[in-house]
């Protein structure tokens, strides 16, 4: 805290002692008194330089650092005829306020403004690596919420770091992700080293919802889909039934007039999906035999929004929403491997609260004070009666596992941001504080699950008999797979063998794991961040970024969590009498993961104590399949139990991050910057038996072999924060503004990510050398392409590409048997040196050999590269208006606050926050993103077309050695590039989704 302060002192006093330039501030309003959001504000001195900022939610605007002199300034909002004062006068070390009224005009409305356009320069807003998306450039983005979530994460990229990106709602982390129609900006990539945040800003993303207005304005969409408009997912037997309706709309305007305006959305989502089985089963006669089929998984969402806005007094705002959001499936936990048998019905529901209040403390300084309070609970309910049969990498049948299972979860943030503006310098500083208390009801696996895997056995004739080898006597040993030891199990139990006998012949259960005790467990997590920024204008064609975070929570003991950031930015060859058109910006951070209550919640679960967990290697209880043993037989026979734990060093993992881009205006309206992006993060987390058996003592097929170092027989898997990963980035970003308010944004990246852990689920192959773990990440996606546009065609059409392509993603390569003893299938082969060794693979990837030597060298971890993947999606929308000329009122003016317009400063350098939607987009809160045609009503057909090239994008392919579908992708990768798919999109690779929306 001593360092907060004195880094908050510091900057401070620089501020003070910058008095050489002056400030413009104001606020523009309509006639009624309404703040106009995003208006064009131009400062242009006797030069002809020019500084430009843009009003805010509440039509705030400041730019600071201006020389002293006259200006000429002009104010502009599309539907509203110009503001202009030709000599107004800037004194040195003072802030001249201006008040600006703006006139409706009708003709105004059909002038149009690039919402796209963004002015090169050293502020953080004008960063050209951002991505943002606004008004019509929302149509490229599905509507469908988690496909709309998939495509987010889809358009951050693997920027940030080893924990993937973050999304803010409002300024607020969690909640629900709105609708599209409510959405009115999303950013990505945005002020990427702000001590603001807590994670980084290479693949944050910020989505800012429509306030309301005051004016009544709403909409009202209707979208369907069935199987006769989709094509059949190469993995489905056939084009199964499917039915998809959607339907929602919003509604908002005034409350009291020039106080309160309200917003309020709604969204209704039934879709009978599909999910699909693609496995190898046994059929009547004990064959082994593809198996193929479609389970109908129907899923409900209803949800709705509800926003106030009121206007305290002229300096205090109030920013108030509900949210509700109910949904439920049948059918799920049904996928490639697992069976019918194993579903299990969900049902979730999520409310929150949200408050903001937000106070002009004086001309130069606002406090923002926001709360939030989520509860959510969910429950499952499966058949946990009988063991699930799990032959790896084969089928997973027999019972759901779930049994009735409930969770239950309050999460409380409190947040409150002050910003400054003295001089050239924006001061922000803040402070965050989370709470989460979760009450969780698991039952899960206390029905048994028998385990089938791979290895060696005696070779079996046509006639099921023992291959002798004629130069020996011996039999012949090969490696069989998980479902051939499966099916010699069945087939010799039917022909009334002994579980002995029936193990020699290669059967027999593998593993055997149950969970009993106490199902329920509470666990509670608290944490705190407090920052200071410094956003210094040291001269016009330089900035810099300062600033300093500090992050702690309970349950680790993890203290001193300071985290530097630094950026700068400096425009070569601006001066006076020029824009500029080159910036070069750079910067470092370093950046803290919270480590998540999850962890926790399960190591207080299986601790030994409340919840017992047996896995069980003993042939004793194995060959009691298929009749589960009870846990009085499992502590008779002294059965060992797996205990979950949290290492006493466990520390919070951190990233430090450094970037280097150069931006460059080109003609044309064309704008490129190229950026080198370093990460390497430290204390990654993994889980390590750290009683496993002492290297070499252990011998496979003797599960009581094995020295371990405790003065216990039991696994102790625990959680540890020892990893590192390193990433190494190059990205081209181009951005092109066309006429008739066209868009184009496109990106490439180069990419190499290094490490020896892939998170907290993460086992090492051999618990006493993580030397060999060091390889590839799962986020080595070498090469990725991404293209989104907005593009107005002939005959009034609308279109919105999108295009997503990557190389492939890295997969693990796997034995498929526990070797040393800690119950685990991580083993990794090693690269084969005689390929006449019994047993040896050659496959794609290389020749492996299953049971390898001591001189043998292990593959590296995340060996395999499998398959690249092509999305593509298509908007075609069409927009009818009708009725009288659409007034051209403003939004109500008190749209500050919840919409997160001052996350990254309130009042910022060149412009509030530079968060406003150019061209009074507030107008348009009810309506649809890009449907307007200036007419009161407004009537818009759209088709929506996912993956309109029909293209398969393949999964990742199957890494265990010991499985029949080695090497092959037995499922489709989701959409987006494989960051997820969605209810409705699992069955068909084209998808096409017709719409119709009403606005008014």
């Amino acid at each position: 805290m001593k360092a907060l302060l004195l880094t908050f002192a510091l900057c401070a006093g620089a501020a003070m002692a910058q008095q050489s330039t002056g400030a413009l501030k104001g606020q523009v309003l309509d006639e009624l008194g309404g703040a106009i959001v995003g208006a064009s504000v131009v400062a242009t001195d006797t030069t002809g330089k020019q500084r430009t900022g843009t009003t805010n939610d509440q039509g705030l605007f400041v730019m600071s650092g201006l020389e002293p002199g006259k200006y000429k300034i002009t104010v502009a909002s599309v539907g509203f005829a110009a503001y202009e004062n030709s000599s107004l006068e800037i004194a040195a070390g003072r802030t001249q306020q201006l008040d600006v009224t703006l006139k409706v005009t009708i003709e105004e409305q059909k002038v149009t403004v690039d919402s796209n356009s963004q002015t090169l320069g050293a502020e953080p807003e004008n960063n050209l690596g951002a991505i943002v998306l606004k008004g019509s450039d929302l149509a490229a983005l599905p509507e469908d919420p988690d496909d709309l979530a998939a495509a987010l994460q889809a358009l951050a990229g693997p920027s940030a770091g080893p924990n993937g990106g973050q999304i803010f709602i409002d300024g607020f982390t969690g909640g629900r992700l709105p609708p599209l129609s409510s959405i009115r900006e999303v950013r990505i990539n945005a002020n990427p080293f702000s001590a603001e945040y807590d994670r980084m800003g290479f693949g944050r993303i910020e989505i800012l919802t429509k306030p309301g207005t005051d004016k009544l304005r709403g909409q009202a969409s209707f979208s369907f889909n069935d199987n006769a408009l989709n094509s059949r997912n190469p993995f489905a037997p056939s084009r199964p039934p499917f039915l998809s309706r959607q339907y929602g709309g919003n509604l908002s305007g005034p409350i009291s007039k020039k106080k309160a305006s309200f917003f309020v959305d709604f969204e209704k989502r039934d879709i009978n999906d599909d999910a699909l089985i693609n496995a190898m089963i046994l059929d009547p006669d004990l064959n082994i035999t593809p198996f193929s089929e479609s389970v109908q998984t129907p899923n409900r969402r209803t949800t709705f929004s509800p926003r106030i806005d009121y206007q305290i007094n002229p300096s205090n705002t109030l920013v108030g929403r509900y949210t509700y959001t109910h949904s439920s499936q049948m059918n799920a936990g049904v996928n490639t491997f697992s069976l019918a048998s194993r579903a299990f019905n969900t049902a979730n529901t999520e409310q929150s609260a949200q408050l903001t209040e937000t106070a002009i403390l004086s001309k130069t300084m606002i406090n923002e004070i926001r709360f939030q309070f989520i509860h959510q609970s969910s429950s499952q309910i499966g058949d946990d009666s009988i063991p699930t049969i799990n032959v790896l990498d084969a089928f997973q049948g027999g019972g759901a596992g779930v049994g009735l299972a409930t969770n239950s979860q309050n999460h409380f943030e409190l947040q409150n941001n002050t910003s400054v503006v003295v001089g050239p310098q924006t001061l922000k500083f803040g402070a965050r504080l989370r709470y989460v208390r979760i009450t969780d009801v698991s039952p899960q696996n206390f029905g048994g699950t028998w385990t089938f895997g791979g290895g060696f056995a005696p070779e079996l004739d046509g006639n099921n008999q023992v291959v002798i080898d004629p130069n020996t006597g011996l039999p012949v040993l090969e490696n069989i797979s998980s479902i051939e030891r499966y099916r010699r199990t069945l087939l010799f139990q039917q022909q009334g063998l002994s579980a002995g006998q029936i193990r020699a012949l290669g059967g027999g259960a593998t593993q055997f794991s149950i969970a009993a005790g106490n199902p329920n467990v509470t666990v509670g997590q608290i944490d705190f961040g407090a920052f200071v920024q410094d956003d210094w204008k040291v001269r016009p064609n330089l900035m810099l970024n300062l600033g300093l975070r500090y992050e702690n929570q309970d349950n680790v003991s993890s203290n001193l969590n300071f985290a530097p950031r630094l950026g700068f930015a400096w425009s070569p060859g601006a001066g006076k009498q020029r824009q500029p058109k080159t910036v070069v910006r750079g910067g470092f951070g370093i950046f803290y993961d919270r480590i998540s209550e999850s962890l926790t919640l399960t190591a207080d679960r299986l601790n030994g104590v409340n919840q017992q967990q047996f896995i069980v290697a003993d042939n004793n209880v194995l060959d009691l399949f298929p009749q589960a043993p009870s846990i009085t037989t499992l502590t008779s026979f002294a059965t060992p139990i797996t205990i979950y734990q949290l290492s006493k060093d466990l520390r919070a993992p951190y990233t430090m991050q450094s970037v280097i881009s150069v931006e460059h205006q080109l003609p044309r309206n064309l704008k490129v910057s190229l950026s080198y992006i370093n990460a390497r993060t430290l204390h990654l987390l993994r889980t390590r038996d750290v009683n496993a058996p002492l290297p070499g003592t252990f011998l496979p097929g003797t599960p009581d072999s094995g020295l371990r170092p405790l003065a216990t027989n039991d696994n102790i898997f625990e959680y540890e924060s020892n990893g590192r990963f390193n990433q190494n980035q190059f990205i081209v970003n181009v951005t092109r503004s066309f006429k008739r308010n066209s868009s184009l944004i496109a990106y490439y990246v180069l990419a190499k990510a290094n490490s020896d852990t892939d998170g907290a689920g993460t086992f090492p192959a051999n618990s006493y050398d993580l030397s060999t773990e060091y390889g590839r990440s799962s986020l080595d996606i070498r090469h990725r392409f991404v293209l989104i546009g907005n593009f107005r065609g002939p005959w009034g059409l609308s279109l919105s590409p999108m295009i997503i392509a990557a190389s492939g993603a890295p997969f693990n390569i796997t034995i498929g048997r526990d070797l040393n003893g800690d119950s685990l299938f991580t083993e990794r082969p090693g690269f084969a040196t005689d390929l006449t060794k019994p047993g040896v693979l050659i496959t794609h990837w290389g020749a492996f050999d299953p049971n390898p030597t001591a001189d043998e060298q292990i593959i590296p971890r995340n060996f395999g590269t499998g398959p690249g993947s092509l999305t593509t999606r298509l908007g075609i929308s069409k927009t009818f208006g009708f009725g009288k000329e659409s007034s051209a009122s403003s939004g109500h003016g008190n749209r500050r606050g919840a919409d997160g317009s001052g996350s990254r400063g309130p009042i910022g350098l060149g412009g509030v926050g530079g968060r406003g939607l150019r061209g009074g987009g507030a107008r348009g809160g009810g309506g649809s993103a890009g449907g307007e045609t200036g007419k009161r009503y407004n009537l818009t057909f759209s088709i929506n077309i996912q993956n309109p090239l029909n293209h398969a994008n393949l999964g990742r392919p199957d890494g265990n050695l010991s499985s029949p579908s080695f090497g092959l992708s037995t499922s489709s990768a989701g959409n987006f590039g494989g960051f997820g798919g969605a209810p409705g999109s699992s069955a068909y690779d084209r998808r096409i989704d017709a719409q119709i929306r009403f606005s008014f």
